[in-house]
């Protein structure tokens, strides 16, 4: 079992290309921290680890690990948190079965995934695997909201150095496409409550009723919502949509959020994929079903069931040859679009197609004005207007371009749309009924077969610290500041009535706008297009979408943001940005050797949580530590040492050699802390006449494939002989 200790600062055990990054850069914190008295440690919440930990009863006591997603979701509601948290997988079904397989072929006895569960175990088991899917870590840490930015350096970095933005067109057919009506969007109800409840949720037909979850508690005050997307209105839009498309001879491309939304947007999904190959279902839908195809599951998964049937598979091209060319993930690869859902990510693939100039790759590997089909409408128009705005006015300039910070609604799980056990397809025609204990219906929507209901919830505590965050931000920056709400929304109606009594009372309603998301879009590009800055003020799912788009956009990537959670009882959470693009870095380091993860969001985060810890534990060692990492960081910039792309260049691990020295000089160079400077003289000193060694080897190490010993799995001292290959390095450090 795990060590239960918990160590001054917790450095998360991730997944995929940052924690690959970790086993090259950890040692490294971890020995310069202890000469400020400051243990680094981590805790397991990776895919595999979160699997493992949920089945016990299956595994050899050596196998077994402690819940350390349990763990971190207690230390987070007290003052003593200090957590790195890097991003995790948001397992999909077919991460997570892979992930499983994984570990039974390393000798871990689990459960098969049940996809049609009968049994009671079978039921019992799809549970608990349940609990593991799409964003299961983020709500358990985020016990405070979000204070997202980017770093100083990194701004004036991007500013110095601006990076390659695709031409805008007046005449571009790039669109965005989403429902009219029958979507979330348009059927949301929202009501505040007066006072604490626990509701029920029923499905009422004509043969009876159909409990679908009890007992949801909600204290006094919470924010409550529920809302519905037709499955007949979405096949419609998407029936339409694929014909417009192939008329305006554009590319076809989905943009939802299957990991995040673990449970509406993969059957949105899976919608897309029938429509898509519409008379292959009706022809051969019995015995696609009778092979096991799940359309949710994508068209990969499809066509690896159905590649023993010659004429199914002869229809498919038959269908393909009839469609529009689709968006393509990998067009090398003739990976598309609706291959598999983990990779239908919105905050990702949009901010990328609108730096490229409204641009997608197509099948023929060259780049295309593209339909942006987004089904729900609730935050589509952020993405119309920004590609409206381009279009009229032509690419951002990242050269002067202000910048948007963020400030968002996420703590205590508020806004989880599809990441709570509240969303449900609808198994027959009736009436979905919110019912609170006194007998209250709260909420009701009728409904159909296949439908998607769901409901989500904020609750007053956290509306109440976002807004004060905002005012800290806004009274800090003194720019403009936004509340991205709309007042014709039901949930945003209900928002705004925290919103403005609070402004009101702290004399600062002046300082602020309130705008629907579309028109906050308009304001805020005229704003950083004319070099000044702006602080968007919103929920959690559009916070998750903007601190992609905006970064992308100025600084080419989201990775090098700072990301800040200040938690409700006083502690820190640091996280170190995204990690859309960690599989294509995991998949050439195992062929290439060579790593490409960029870990300036990991230095970004390490130097505020050394400097939190020091306020919180009245360490000034760790001041000077984490003033130390900024000064190492803007090193890294103003140097050029952030990892190239190509094999045979500088990859992750130089990066950390150079960060490790900069980090070094820094430290024995500053004057306030005359036994730190002695401290690490010597290893500045090690580390400058080391320089052509050092590098000597890291650059031998690539260009040969690398064992890992797995993927989501992968062996400890196999990873670290392959993230540490520098010997005269690893003498230094220790």
């Amino acid at each position: 079992m795990a060590d239960s200790k918990t160590p001054d600062i917790v450095y998360t055990k991730v997944d995929e290309a940052p924690e690959l990054a970790s086993a090259s850069l950890l040692p490294i914190i971890q020995t310069f921290a202890a000469a400020a008295g400051v243990s680094v440690g981590t805790k397991d919440i990776s895919l595999a680890g979160r699997i493992i930990s949920t089945f016990p009863e299956a595994l050899t006591e050596d196998q077994r690990i402690t819940d350390d997603l349990a763990v971190l979701g207690e230390l987070v509601k007290t003052p003593e948190a200090n957590v790195i948290k890097l991003p995790n997988i948001s397992a999909s079904v077919p991460q997570l079965v892979a992930a499983v397989k994984e570990l039974q072929a390393q000798g871990y006895a689990l459960p098969d995934y049940p996809y049609e569960p009968e049994t009671e175990e079978e039921k019992a088991v799809r549970a608990k695997y349940d609990t593991i899917k799409g964003s299961a870590v983020n709500p358990v840490l985020r016990e405070g909201n979000s204070d997202r930015r980017a770093a100083i350096a990194v701004k004036k970095y991007a500013q110095s150095n601006p990076h390659r933005m695709g031409e805008w067109t007046a005449d571009s057919k790039t669109r965005v496409a989403s429902m009219s009506s029958g979507d979330f969007s348009s059927n949301e109800v929202s009501a505040t409550l007066d006072k604490a409840a626990t509701a029920k949720i029923v499905l009422e037909t004509a043969g009876g009723e159909i409990v679908l979850k009890e007992g949801v508690s909600y204290p006094e005050g919470t924010v409550v919502d529920a809302t519905y997307m037709s499955a007949k209105a979405l096949d419609a839009f998407l029936a339409e949509e694929i014909e417009k498309t192939k008329e305006e001879g554009v590319l076809f491309s989905l943009h939802m959020k299957a990991t995040m939304m673990k449970v509406s947007d993969p059957i949105i999904f899976g919608h897309a994929v029938k429509q898509w190959l519409k008379p292959v279902f009706d022809k051969y839908g019995d015995k696609m079903e009778e092979l096991g195809v799940d359309p949710n599951g994508g068209m990969g998964s499809l066509l690896d069931k159905v590649s023993g049937e010659p004429e199914i598979m002869a229809a498919i091209e038959e269908v393909r040859e009839m469609r529009p060319p689709m968006y393509m993930v990998n067009s090398d690869k003739g990976i598309t679009n609706l291959h598999v859902p983990s990779d239908v990510i919105i905050d990702a693939s949009m901010p990328a197609l609108i730096r490229d100039g409204g641009k997608g790759w197509g099948p023929d590997n060259k780049q295309h004005d593209t339909n942006c089909v987004i089904p729900d409408n609730s935050y589509a128009p952020v993405y119309d207007e920004t590609i409206k705005f381009f279009k009229k006015n032509g690419k951002l300039d990242p050269a002067t371009a202000g910048t948007v910070q963020n400030i968002g609604l996420m703590a205590q799980k508020a806004e989880e749309y599809g990441s709570h056990p509240t969303t449900f397809e609808i198994p027959e025609g009736g009436t979905v009924k919110m019912i609170l204990d006194d007998g209250t219906v709260l909420h009701e929507h009728k409904v159909e077969k296949g439908d998607i209901w769901r409901s989500a919830s904020a609750r007053k505590a956290p509306i109440e610290d976002w807004v004060n965050l905002a005012i800290e931000r806004q009274k800090a920056e003194g720019c403009e500041a936004i509340f991205w709400l709309d007042e014709d929304r039901a949930h945003d109606a209900e928002l705004i009535k925290y919103v403005k009594p609070i402004l009101e009372a702290k004399g600062v309603a002046d300082k602020f706008a309130i705008m629907s998301p579309a028109k906050a879009t308009v304001k805020t590009l005229e704003t950083i297009t004319k070099g000044e800055n702006s602080i968007a003020i919103t929920g959690n799912v559009l916070r998750d979408y903007l601190t992609d788009l905006f970064p992308i956009l100025e600084l080419a990537t989201s990775a090098k943001m700072l990301s800040i959670v200040k938690l409700m009882n006083g502690g820190g959470l640091f996280e170190t940005g995204a990690g859309g693009s960690a599989p294509k870095h995991v998949q050439q380091l195992q062929e290439e050797n060579h790593l490409r993860w960029d870990s300036l969001g990991e230095f970004c985060a390490l130097g505020e949580s050394l400097k939190f810890l020091a306020d919180a534990r009245s360490n000034e060692k760790a001041r000077v530590l984490g003033e130390g990492v900024d000064v190492a960081t803007q090193g890294i910039l103003d140097h050029n040492r952030s990892p190239s792309r190509k094999v045979g260049e500088p990859d992750n691990r130089d990066s950390h050699y150079w960060f490790a020295r900069y980090w070094a000089e820094a430290l024995a160079a500053q004057s306030k802390d005359t036994e730190i400077a002695a401290h690490f003289a010597p290893i500045a000193k090690a580390l400058a006449e080391g320089e052509a060694a050092i590098v000597g080897e890291l650059a031998a190490a690539q260009g040969s494939a690398a064992d890992l010993g797995g993927y989501y799995h992968t062996d400890p001292e196999k990873t670290a002989s392959v993230m540490r290959p520098s010997e005269t390095l690893n003498k230094i450090i220790g």
